[in-house]
């Protein structure tokens, strides 16, 4: 089968293109023939070596796929066979024709929403339902959304008012991200491009503060906003390091302002990832959240896709496909 073989860490060039054997289901397990793979920003970071590898390349990579189920192993309903799905890896193996994951972790794509569709969604939806619902809004409270205009701040900025939002301040990254930002329901729009935004973010808010940050930049500027953030109930949701460091933020600052900060990873907020799910290809297919793909490219070019992701000039998602690209 066709399939995309990390070799080794480094620069995009690592992922070569390979024929590779074709997956057979062991018990509780099933395959599917991809039709979809989302390029997902934490691969970027696997392949680079800035996040550790679970296992020693070389391996196939990929972490999400959607497409047909084609076979199923012992334990596993076979009705499920020639069903639309959406699935996850238990670490890799998804940049493949035919990838093989457990059967408890797909989730089926509803009639009307394509797979590129679906798979562009359903870690950006899914990400974004367990953080609104862990945020618990009030219908009272201003938010700040950082990099709203592209993945999970994507789909934070559709929902949030939704789940109680009263006024919502999003980052972007240069005006044409700003205007999508608006676009998806953002009040209003800082330039996160500027070292000096958390300033122009007091500036925003005028006497107001923030009463929830939802955390995909980290680094110091994580810090910063803390100054603009609510005493008492202000809280902040951290679920990414698009700096490239986690929010560097001490039980002293947080303690000192009377705040409180959520670190969003870790298995047990997987699992309320993966419970949302369901919903979020729900929403995409009723039209409730928008799936935004950017294009799509062959599975043999998906070092270039790494590229593009990199570049953060995307503002849709990067889809691969097995075998020829229609039209």
């Amino acid at each position: 089968m066709q399939a995309i073989v990390m070799t080794g860490v480094g620069g995009p060039d690592v992922l070569v293109a390979r024929e590779a054997p074709t997956p057979h289901p062991g018990v509780g397990e099933l395959v599917i023939r991809a039709e979809a793979i989302p390029v997902l920003f934490p691969e970027t970071k696997l392949r680079s070596g800035e996040f550790p590898l679970a296992v020693e390349p070389p391996l196939v990579f990929g972490f999400q796929a959607a497409g047909v189920v084609t076979e199923v192993g012992p334990d596993v309903d076979a009705g499920l066979i020639g069903q639309r799905v959406a699935v996850a890896t238990t670490g890799f193996g998804a940049y493949a024709e035919f990838v093989c994951v457990p059967a408890d972790s797909i989730t089926p794509i509803p009639d009307g929403l394509s797979s590129d569709d679906a798979a562009a969604i359903v870690m950006n939806g899914s990400v974004a339902l367990a953080l609104l619902h862990t945020a618990a809004l009030t219908g009272t409270e201003t938010v700040l959304i950082e990099a709203a205009a592209t993945g999970v701040g994507s789909a934070l900025t559709q929902l949030a008012k939704e789940f109680g939002a009263a006024r919502v301040i999003a980052t972007a990254g240069g005006p044409q991200k700003a205007a999508q930002a608006r676009k998806l329901g953002a009040d209003e729009v800082i330039d996160h491009t500027d070292p000096h935004w958390p300033q122009r973010l007091r500036e925003t808010l005028g006497d107001a503060t923030v009463d929830v940050t939802f955390d995909s930049i980290g680094g110091p500027s994580a810090t910063a906003v803390l100054d603009a953030m609510t005493p008492v109930r202000g809280r902040m949701l951290s679920y990414g390091w698009l700096s490239g460091a986690p929010a560097e933020v001490t039980a002293t600052d947080l303690i000192t302002r009377g705040l409180t900060l959520t670190g969003c990873a870790g298995p047990d907020w997987l699992a309320r990832v993966a419970h949302a799910r369901t919903e979020t290809l729900r929403r995409a297919a009723t039209g409730s959240l928008e799936s935004v793909v950017e294009t799509v490219l062959p599975l043999e070019q998906a070092g270039l896709a790494h590229q593009l992701v990199e570049s953060r000039s995307p503002i849709g998602k990067i889809i691969l496909r097995p075998g020829p690209i229609a039209g």
